[in-house]
């Protein structure tokens, strides 16, 4: 019997759930990216970066393809790109309340009188 989406979702929220592999994602979503190119752009360690790739191998969610030496990455699906664009968008939505929610509160603070 396999596992019910709810679950499955859950588990591709899980791995979508750590900075690394957000950012990873995104530098993919613009194009394909060595892992020399990575490196520079999320300035972690080579093996912990190789640590985040294969969580997001194993999730089907990036390939690797060899060139020579060199390792490139690409998403699987143009749909992992859209799911962050979306994710953006929802962020700038609860942001922007956040901020209109303290503009309100700063406003209704008692003003102090002047000396």
């Amino acid at each position: 019997m396999s596992a019910p989406l709810y679950q499955l979702k859950a588990e591709l929220f899980k791995t979508l759930g750590h900075p690394v592999r957000i950012r990873v994602l995104e530098l993919l979503s613009e194009r394909e990216h060595g892992v020399a190119e990575m490196l520079r752009d999320t300035r972690v360690e080579p093996a912990y970066l190789s640590q985040q790739l294969a969580v997001l191998r194993r999730a089907n969610l990036v390939v690797a393809r060899r060139e020579g030496t060199a390792v490139y990455y690409a998403l699987t699906s143009h749909q992992v790109a859209d799911l962050l664009r979306i994710a953006r968008t929802i962020l700038s939505g609860v942001l922007t309340g956040q901020a209109e929610l303290l503009a309100d509160l700063h406003a209704a603070l008692p003003r102090e009188p002047a000396p």
